[in-house]
């Protein structure tokens, strides 16, 4: 992106504001987001390590720890502009009775090896099946753990920029209170730098992991590191887990780190 904000980036906050009253409200946040962003200018965080989630955030300097009243995880971080824009979406929500809760922020890549290879080997059960067994074959088994889960090394969630809130299945928030929530963000996210990157499929997002209600980026710097994946990486640069074999044939980058919504470059 050759601006903090695409042109792409614009429109959709544009679009997320149909609502005259809240004009002002919005404009101010935008203009919070906008010196958050700046504050990032300098991007020391583009590097093939930091996007493969290489590094301890527990340690790290552009990290915090996120509080209890935004969680109920001990040890969960996020980076620090991401978080004081979130923390600013939640205070709004709090005000129109909708409370926000981050079930899941920064994985680094050991925590996602573990998700991975649990699911790989058949330590944890993916549709109820023992993958290892029912899938022997190595890329058909990548391709149905890759409906929801990332491999090592592609995760957004590496990158301290994006959040699971509330829940983890799309029909919570279809209806009651789960809808209101979706129905919030859908409004204002936007407005606080926050785009739901897994989108419905379709002829706009024709690959990519499944629809993804509960998870949001933080663009401002997100859209810096998908940048930097689409020029910089490669397809062989992921490795260092079991069925990592698969990554060329699978096409992870194109499809899968770059198989977003739009909407979110």
């Amino acid at each position: 992106m050759r601006t903090i904000f695409s042109l792409s980036f614009i429109a959709l906050v544009a679009a997320c504001t149909p609502n005259p009253n809240q004009e002002e409200k919005q404009a101010v946040s935008v203009n919070q987001v906008e010196t958050i962003a700046a504050d990032s200018t300098k991007a020391t965080y583009l590097s093939k390590d930091y996007l493969m989630g290489k590094f301890d955030p527990s340690t790290h300097e552009d990290f915090s720890k996120i509080a209890s009243q935004y969680t109920e995880k001990a040890d969960i971080y996020m980076r620090k502009d991401a978080y004081e824009a979130f923390v600013q979406m939640a205070e709004h929500a709090k005000r129109d009775g909708i409370t926000f809760e981050i079930v899941s922020a920064t994985r680094p890549f050991q925590y996602q090896k573990g998700i991975w290879e649990r699911k790989w080997n058949g330590q944890t059960k993916v549709s109820g099946q023992d993958l290892s067994q029912t899938m022997p074959g190595f890329h058909q088994r990548a391709l149905k753990i890759l409906e929801y889960s990332s491999m090592p090394g592609t995760s957004r969630h590496h990158w301290g920029t994006d959040i699971d809130l509330n829940h983890l299945e799309n029909d919570y928030f279809e209806s009651g209170q789960g809808l209101k929530e979706y129905e919030w963000l859908v409004e204002h996210a936007a407005s606080y730098g926050f785009c739901q990157v897994y989108s419905e499929k379709g002829v706009d997002r024709p690959h990519g992991y499944n629809l993804e209600k509960w998870h949001w980026s933080y663009l401002p710097v997100a859209g810096k590191l998908t940048e930097f994946a689409q020029t910089n990486m490669n397809n062989s640069d992921i490795f260092g887990f079991d069925g990592d074999s698969t990554t060329d044939s699978i096409d992870i980058l194109q499809k899968y780190i770059l198989g977003i919504n739009p909407n979110c470059n």
